[in-house]
């Protein structure tokens, strides 16, 4: 059957693949029959992401803390080629200006892109991006529309699609693709562990949308679009997905 979005025949790699947007993106690659390569910091959880992929592909569990180039190193290291990479790992924060200091900025820039920077500089010197492969960052909404606190997390996202359109200037020879997904709120389990906003709030905050928050797997539809071969003539490209909030 015709299907211009399959990932058959691709090996893609997604990095925070533990929770979360990462997870689903996982799940949903594999079950458009990409064979797949799945980080994360949480071993346990990531168990639990790889227990949902096709177990008839020879897919790849690595728990492994990204910030830490040793890491990196032996990663790409014992890892195939790939067609495709989600860059998913990353940290929320919401810090207000007056209480950033330079050990927080520095944590959440070294984890949302210092360390993607890192993973993608690795796998392009050992030669591990096949010609024609597409790499898909997970950025924000909040590089465009800032929030209360959002401050540094905007600056780090900021700077991945500074890079992402980088690459895709640097790489096009190769016809690899390089491209974002800029997704507004989506419910995940960092929306529990953010004691700065109630519940109550969280409600509010909801109503605001037109269609309401999203959900892990509407962001994981749009990097399953990315990586196959209907976006091989589009690159440099930043897709908004906000559920109607940009028009309010």
């Amino acid at each position: 059957m015709y299907n211009p979005f399959t990932l058959e025949n691709k090996i893609i790699l997604v990095t925070g693949a533990s929770s979360g947007i990462g997870r689903a993106t996982a799940i949903e690659c594999s079950k458009m029959g990409a064979t797949l390569i799945i980080s994360g910091r949480n071993k346990e959880r990531l168990s639990e992401t790889f227990a949902q992929l096709d177990n008839t592909k020879s897919n790849v569990s690595i728990d492994g803390d990204l910030t830490n180039d040793d890491f990196i190193e032996k990663m790409t290291v014992v890892i195939p080629n790939v067609d495709g990479v989600v860059f998913c790992a990353g940290v929320p924060d919401r810090t207000l200006m007056k209480f950033a200091t330079k050990e927080k900025f520095l944590r959440v820039l070294d984890i949302n892109l210092l360390s993607q920077v890192s993973l993608i500089r690795a796998l392009l010197k050992k030669k591990k991006v096949n010609n024609g492969a597409s790499l898909v960052f997970v950025a924000s909404t909040a590089v465009h529309k800032i929030s209360y606190g959002l401050s540094l997390y905007s600056a780090t996202k900021s700077g991945l699609i500074s890079i992402m359109k980088g690459l895709a200037y640097e790489l096009f020879l190769q016809k690899v693709r390089s491209n974002a997904i800029l997704p507004s709120m989506v419910k995940t389990e960092l929306m529990g562990a953010d004691i700065s906003v109630s519940s109550e709030d969280w409600v509010k905050d909801e109503a605001k949308y037109p269609l309401g928050y999203g959900n892990p797997a509407d962001v994981a539809y749009t990097a399953v679009y990315l990586l196959s071969d209907a976006t091989k003539w589009m690159t440099g490209s930043e897709i908004i997905i906000d559920g109607g909030l940009s028009l309010v």
